[in-house]
């Protein structure tokens, strides 16, 4: 079942590059009585990810926290590792966007954003999508019908739904 306005997310633990190595994140702590926006990309280090869906949340993060967000999370099926080195990559971290990786797609899945393309080495990938939560429920989804597209997802056009 895909995700949808009004659900509340399911829980989900997933991992952050920490001073010590990877650390857990329990997703519920960090909803808990707050507004967060959730971005999810099909991977780090990908062409559309890197070049338009991360800098559309970096360019609006001051415009989000000016409307009470409090945190911008952007997830990805990759490795801690990997989300921590793009996040220094893009400057994204500098930015204010908080890495996430959902290294098993456990998240991913649970929302129903999962999707494979395996001829390009994508499998149980994330969809490209944008969301606002308000304590664990979903506000606004904006999710694209192709994973190569980026203007529902975008920073900017969530943004303006809020």
């Amino acid at each position: 079942m895909t995700i949808k306005t009004g659900d509340t997310l399911p829980g989900a633990t997933l991992l952050q590059m920490g001073d010590d190595g990877p650390a857990q994140v329990v997703l519920a702590d960090k909803l808990e009585n707050r507004k967060v926006v959730i971005f999810g990309l099909p991977g780090a280090y990908t062409g559309t990810c890197s070049t338009a869906h991360v800098p559309s949340f970096m360019i609006t993060h001051d415009d989000f926290k000016a409307k009470g967000v409090d945190e911008i999370i952007c997830i990805s099926v990759n490795d801690p590792f990997v989300m921590k080195a793009w996040g220094d990559a893009t400057g994204a971290i500098d930015a204010g966007i908080t890495m996430l990786a959902d290294a098993e797609s456990a998240f991913t899945t649970a929302i129903g954003m999962n999707f494979s393309a395996a001829p390009v080495g994508f499998v149980n990938r994330s969809k490209r999508y944008s969301m606002l939560v308000e304590n664990g429920v979903v506000k606004v989804l904006n999710a694209e019908a192709n994973p190569g597209e980026c203007e529902i997802s975008a920073g900017e056009t969530l943004l303006e739904a809020i």
